[in-house]
């Protein structure tokens, strides 16, 4: 189990499109809506172990175009939420609305972009297929116990580890209000960089 747990903090510290998610809805949008973000994230990661259970990624091996088809959903998808961060003025925490009030991320629309931004991900759903079976021993018990378990913890130390990047990117924003050159360079930034990862999951193969 160490091990396992050791194997999961040193993918959950990679940089990635989710963490540098949850660090721009925390500086432009607060707390709240990044912690929701990270509760969508964490849904995904339960999908997935559910999918590597019933042997989806077997599917991608047997149907290549399936795997094609969620790769290319999720590249356009991060293209999307990157090229939104590009314009003007999209890290204010709060914009005003039509008569004059202040509004902010609607909460589905934060655990929306959580979800769908890991769940586009094919190399998720390998991932939890490749590494949960290697911590899996026949004769400990039920495998169907041990993959629960396993799973449960990948989700569980997933949210822990969103959690931080979302209150470091709350800490961020309120850092950023002091120096509107700082955000403009902080939103190209992040912008850049979700775009690069779209770009990097619209060519990737499967091994």
């Amino acid at each position: 189990m160490l091990l396992y747990l050791f194997a999961l903090a040193m993918v959950y510290l990679l940089p990635g499109p989710d963490m540098i998610l949850l660090l721009q809805t925390g500086a432009r949008h607060g707390r709240s809506q990044a912690l929701t973000t990270a509760l969508g994230l964490g849904i995904a990661r339960a999908c997935h172990v559910a999918l590597a259970a019933l042997g989806l990624a077997a599917l991608f091996k047997a149907a290549p175009w399936t795997f094609d088809m969620v790769r290319l959903a999720g590249a356009a998808y991060l293209l999307w939420i990157g090229a939104r961060m590009l314009r003007p003025g999209s890290l204010a925490l709060l914009s005003a609305g039509p008569e004059g009030t202040q509004r902010t991320l609607s909460w589905h629309a934060a655990l929306r972009q959580g979800l769908l931004t890991n769940l586009l991900n094919p190399k998720a759903l390998l991932f939890c297929s490749v590494l949960l079976p290697q911590f899996i021993d026949a004769q400990a018990g039920p495998v169907a116990a041990q993959f629960l378990g396993l799973g449960v913890t990948l989700v569980a130390v997933g949210l822990l580890f969103d959690s931080g990047y979302a209150l470091a990117g709350a800490w961020i924003g309120q850092w950023l209000d002091k120096s509107p050159r700082v955000q403009r360079l902080q939103q190209w930034l992040f912008g850049g960089l979700l775009i690069g990862f779209a770009v990097r999951l619209a060519f990737i193969q499967q091994a």
